[in-house]
């Protein structure tokens, strides 16, 4: 019953952080690049283009062409994450919709195209790498990029990367502004950054190796309180000459505070090491690819 409410809080607090995540990009792309007449890449400058062109929204034409992408999604990516992609088009859709008409088209910092490209870069890419951080899609070419993760070891930035230079590059044929697509691949730079940055951070893992005469008790409450599990090694003192076990923990960074907490609380003396790993892959954490 506990397992069950707590899938059920994570997959809610799931969908709470890639709404965040979508308000973030909506507020960015309108505020900071399409009210300056910038492209950006994937399939919202695909959309910024039609609409450049054709004056049909951006949120009509991202979400016609979101269905198809989304029927290839179904069969490669699963089930579990066509759910959380649909809901992401959907909302960025929303929030497309929403920033063009509270906005208006009109740029929130005038006559500065350089410095609104640098924003709207950093609060595009934070809300696309939140939203990647929840497991979460846009739909779009980052459904391309997905794909590529998950067989390849190549970043969901570089996927992007590839195709945003190819979408910020026909431009030219809109524009003739040579200008205009120096200041698109400024802000595809920063908003891969962000994007990566992000991703990173939330999936840093660190390894913990504990010291303690309560080892069964650390370990008891490691297992139960944080659902993590983890390994006794036997031991000798250099120094003592005793014998001694040592808990080695896997978890992630953002776990570290409650590990340490836990630990004082159970033994204020022991001895703790704590090191930031490159990598760490099978259940848990990542996937392990090859």
């Amino acid at each position: 019953m506990k397992k069950h409410i707590r899938n059920v809080f994570y997959s809610v607090q799931d969908y709470l952080i890639i709404f965040i995540g979508t308000v973030l990009y909506g507020f960015g792309f309108n505020g900071f690049i399409l009210s300056n007449e910038i492209i950006t890449g994937g399939v919202s400058g695909i959309s910024a283009l039609i609409f450049f062109a054709t004056s049909i929204p951006v949120s009509v034409s991202y979400l016609v062409i979101n269905i198809v992408l989304l029927a290839i999604a179904f069969k490669i990516l699963g089930f579990k994450f066509l759910v959380k992609t649909i809901f992401g088009v959907i909302s960025l859709s929303l929030s497309l919709s929403l920033f063009e008409w509270l906005l208006g088209g009109v740029p929130i910092i005038k006559d500065q195209p350089f410095m609104s490209i640098i924003l709207g870069g950093g609060i595009c890419g934070t809300g696309l790498g939140i939203i990647f951080s929840a497991n979460g899609s846009t739909g779009g070419t980052d459904i391309i990029a997905a794909i590529i993760n998950k067989y390849k070891n190549i970043s969901i930035g570089a996927g992007l990367l590839f195709f945003d230079f190819i979408i910020i590059s026909s431009s030219y044929l809109l524009f003739e502004d040579v200008n205009k697509i120096i200041f698109a691949f400024v802000e595809m730079g920063v908003s891969n950054y962000m994007l990566d940055r992000i991703i990173n951070a939330n999936r840093q893992s660190v390894q913990f190796l504990i010291f303690s005469q309560k080892y069964d008790e650390i370990s008891e409450r490691i297992i139960k309180d944080l659902g993590r599990g983890c390994t006794l090694l036997n031991g000798v003192g250099g120094y003592s000459n005793k014998p001694t076990k040592v808990i080695v923990l896997l978890a992630k960074k953002s776990e570290s505070v409650t590990i340490f907490r836990l630990i004082k609380e159970i033994d204020s003396q022991a001895f703790i090491s704590q090191s930031i790993v490159r990598g760490v892959y099978g259940e848990g954490f990542d996937q392990i690819k090859t």
